[in-house]
């Protein structure tokens, strides 16, 4: 089950982050993780070793942006937020991801062919 995880979060976790900062705008990483927990039924738990390599990730390809901020008990913690180019790379991935699971899913239909 733990290998299933990390497959899943090595292809999509940019993708839940994104789709994450764009419906609830911006955000530190703490309440990112607990929003990816919360969607996925608590069937993902995000660590820090898993999330802050992944949001470097996006930063650096200039899907998000981050500043400084205070969280909302008074700590200071770096904010992350959508930016243009990553509102049109989640659209590029929603449509591919739509596509990939699509196709997937014509191979659960198959039914053996009478022999």
């Amino acid at each position: 089950m733990a290998d299933r995880k990390r497959e899943l979060l090595y292809g999509t976790l940019g993708l839940m982050i994104l789709k994450t900062l764009e419906a609830l705008g911006p955000l530190h990483g703490y309440r990112i993780a607990r929003r990816v927990e919360q969607i996925s039924g608590s069937q993902l738990a995000l660590n820090q070793g898993t999330l802050y390599p992944a949001l470097v990730k996006l930063e650096h390809s200039g899907w998000i942006a981050s500043e400084w901020g205070e969280s909302e008990s008074g700590r200071r913690v770096k904010i992350y937020k959508l930016t243009p180019a990553g509102r049109r790379q989640l659209r590029a991935e929603e449509e591919a991801w739509q596509k990939t699971t699509g196709m997937v899913a014509r191979f659960f239909k198959i039914r053996e062919s009478a022999s």
